[in-house]
């Protein structure tokens, strides 16, 4: 039997979380969470096309068409592509991207339903989808936001959703449901106007048998861990820290492992079996979106809204409260600190020796990782265009795509050099996906295959 009969053949007829589809899983066909293996963005042995064509197909292996709005990451485990979209009564529901600073919330009062979709890695086919939940969503969402931005999980035998005040949710890869979780009113809505409602963004990761939230809101913050198999709490530490947009990370080190978060009021690392806070930074950008990333025996943070814009490397292995004074470069436990240098909405990149930070009008600066030393900063675009999805990496390429749909393709190194512009041909909000030798990308209304 075919790899691809076999895979559509368990994702179809499986009946247990063991069953599924992944039972000839590669790993190197894998993507598992926002921003893939502990969210580098990063696929070390792929090997991706410098250049495609939307409209005349050229490098397009598929296209496959997503009803409603999500910005959800597509996930990728053996032969199954994992998508989480949002319906709503609005035929023509609205999404604002673009440069602008407006807090203003959609108003659309109008029942929502919520699906997870299975799609065949090979040829984009639909092998199943599931509905989440459904109903007016309890939170409104921001002009560029959906009602769907969380990136799902998945270990290969479980996939996790997260609809932030829709509750938590987790089912195998043939589409059964496992287990959920109502985690009550999520509002990581703006703190200094708490009218102006965003929806939730932040995503869930796995790590051995748990899954782990940020849950960074309104009112009563918090971090928890549940199992796998059964939802159940495993634990849950207050934070103290206003709503914010940012993922988790897990980095497991030679004496300890360590979830990671970003914050305004607190970054850090906590033990993610028991929560116990292990160190705390204070001080960033008053909405956290990027997710830590961890390379070089150094955590990498970045904030860029409100008066502070850090992009800052703090040593593995740090305790206790690290937050510098105001005029510090560096300390024992930061290697360096940049006060301006911060990204708003997209999440740092380090691929080889460089680090990759692209604001969100364009500007791309690389840095030597482990110094901070800046070797470049060039534009992408004419600079009235948007970038809220991350940067990822592969084959000695970097690819960065804006809100308009255009990836620009760059060569990694510490000299500046554009390759190639592909267009989309569509508003692109969420970040890519590597698999292979594949790049999937979602765009508001398809998912695309880009392969040699």
């Amino acid at each position: 039997m075919s790899r691809l009969v076999l895979s559509f053949s368990l994702c179809v007829a499986a009946s247990s979380p063991l069953a599924t589809c992944v039972d000839d899983r590669d790993a190197d066909f894998d993507w598992p969470q926002f921003r893939g293996r502990r969210a580098s963005g990063v696929a070390e042995r792929s090997s991706l096309p410098v250049t495609w064509n939307v409209e005349t197909n050229a490098s397009v292996r598929w296209k496959t068409p997503i009803p409603g709005l999500g910005h959800a990451s597509p996930i990728v485990a053996a032969e199954c592509v994992f998508i989480v979209s949002a319906t709503s009564g609005d035929p023509n529901p609205s999404l604002r991207v673009g440069l602008y600073g407006d807090i203003a919330s959609v108003k659309d009062d109008s029942p929502h339903v919520w699906f997870l979709f299975c799609l065949d890695r090979g040829t984009g086919r639909i092998l199943w989808k599931q509905p989440v939940t459904e109903g007016v969503p309890k939170i409104k969402r921001h002009t560029k936001a959906t009602h769907a931005n969380s990136t799902p999980a998945t270990n290969g035998t479980h996939v996790v959703v997260f609809l932030g005040s829709e509750g938590l949710h987790c089912f195998d890869t043939s589409g059964k449901r496992v287990w959920k979780n109502d985690l009550g009113l999520l509002d990581s809505g703006f703190y200094m106007v708490p009218a102006a409602q965003w929806g939730f963004a932040s995503s869930p990761i796995i790590f051995k048998n748990m899954v782990f939230v940020q849950c960074d809101v309104q009112k009563s913050s918090f971090l928890a861990a549940f199992d796998l198999g059964t939802g159940a709490e495993l634990w849950r530490t207050p934070r103290q820290d206003v709503p914010t947009w940012s993922t988790p990370t897990i980095h497991e080190g030679p004496d300890r492992a360590e979830l990671i978060v970003n914050g305004y009021k607190h970054s850090g690392g906590y033990d993610p079996l028991t929560g116990r806070e292990l160190w705390k930074l204070a001080g960033g950008g008053d909405i956290p979106v990027p997710t830590p990333v961890v390379s070089h025996g150094q955590i990498y943070l970045a904030s860029a809204h409100g008066p502070k814009a850090p992009l800052c490397a703090v040593r593995v292995g740090a305790t206790g409260d690290i937050t510098p004074p105001a005029d510090a470069t560096a300390t024992d436990s930061i290697a360096w600190y940049k006060n301006r240098d911060g990204t708003y909405m997209q999440t740092p990149l380090v691929y080889g020796e460089q680090l990759y930070a692209c604001k969100d009008n364009g500007v791309l600066s690389c840095y030597t990782a482990r110094t901070g030393e800046l070797l470049y900063r060039e534009r992408l675009g004419g600079g009235q265009t948007g970038f809220t999805a991350s940067p990822v990496a592969a084959d000695g390429k970097i690819l960065l795509t804006s809100e308009t749909g255009d990836i620009y393709v760059i060569k990694a190194g510490p000299q500046f050099e554009l390759l190639a512009t592909n267009a989309m041909g569509d508003i692109c909000m969420a970040t890519p996906a590597i698999s292979g030798n594949m790049l999937i990308v979602r765009t508001k209304a398809f998912v695309y295959a880009i392969e040699k």
